[in-house]
């Protein structure tokens, strides 16, 4: 096995903790889902940068005491993290490239496991994960780190693409029940950044002092280390302040140069490559991997 193939292999078992996505996509023929062919989020989360872009998102939600108590309170991440992250990746690429049974099957499977998620934060807040101002928050942090990944390690947007993208995302929002849904880029971004609700707790420090070191294997952790510090100097500098976490040129560089390395072993995304069989789309074959 060449080290192309063990990097994927490698990749692709923390991925593997949890049921495969799009399984049977196939029999969806001409059903192109949410989203389509020509849209700018085959392209975004196809692409390896999003590996940056959901660490970044993760880093960020923390920010919000009742969305982090919340998963504190009700998550399994400390024992069973990969498994956390496959269910993640799971909806991510079922929303992204799944049919629309596929889609509703997804909405269906998170609607459920949030139904039990509720208690009261540190500083006496209720929440509720099926509370629109808190699917907001994670809706709208993930669109955001996607997006802010993307242009930094894979190549600039056009302000027209970055709203579309922002447009097509809201479609996966309003499904969830999230509101609000900033209408372009900029908006998103200045409505993460300057988050009325965002403040320090005990949840925010052990989620952070978690995605800092969780328990991975020797190799797989030296990777991680390496994305988790690119990905923290992407936020802006108030956020990442409130979250402890630091900014470094060197560590931009090392995590656009293991992005390059990464892109080079694993190409474009398989589930990417399935969504585009499904839906009778021309492409080149020799872009995608080939583990759907």
């Amino acid at each position: 096995m060449g080290i192309k193939e063990r990097v994927t292999a490698r990749v692709v078992d923390l991925f593997s903790h949890s049921e495969k996505p799009l399984q049977n996509t196939e029999k969806y023929k001409g059903d192109t889902g949410l989203f389509g062919p020509g849209s700018i989020s085959w392209e975004v989360l196809g692409d390896v940068s999003s590996f940056v872009g959901g660490i970044r998102a993760l880093l960020i939600q923390a920010a919000h005491p009742e969305v982090a108590a919340g998963v504190a309170d009700h998550s399994s991440y400390r024992e069973d993290p990969l498994g956390r992250l496959s269910r993640t990746a799971y909806y991510v690429t079922s929303m992204t490239y799944g049919a629309m049974p596929e889609t509703e099957e997804a909405i269906s499977m998170v609607n459920y496991a949030h139904q039990r998620v509720s208690g009261i934060s540190e500083r006496g807040r209720a929440y509720s994960a099926s509370s629109p101002q808190y699917s907001a928050w994670v809706h709208n942090t993930l669109t955001n780190s996607f997006l802010e990944a993307f242009q930094v390690f894979k190549r600039p947007v056009t302000e027209t693409e970055a709203d579309q993208f922002v447009a097509e995302q809201a479609l996966i929002g309003e499904r969830m029940g999230a509101d609000p849904l900033p209408k372009t880029a900029q908006e998103l971004k200045e409505w993460v950044n300057s988050h009325p609700d965002l403040a320090d707790s005990k949840a925010l420090r052990e989620a952070i002092e978690f995605l800092k070191n969780p328990p991975l294997s020797r190799i797989e952790s030296i990777g991680y280390r390496i994305l988790q510090r690119a990905a923290a100097t992407t936020i802006e500098p108030g956020l990442r302040m409130l979250l402890g976490l630091k900014s470094s040129k060197l560590n931009l560089y090392m995590g656009k140069t293991l992005i390059r390395g990464l892109r080079w072993a694993l190409k474009y995304s398989p589930s990417w490559k399935a969504a585009l069989i499904r839906s009778n789309a021309d492409f080149d074959t020799k872009l995608f991997r080939s583990d759907v």
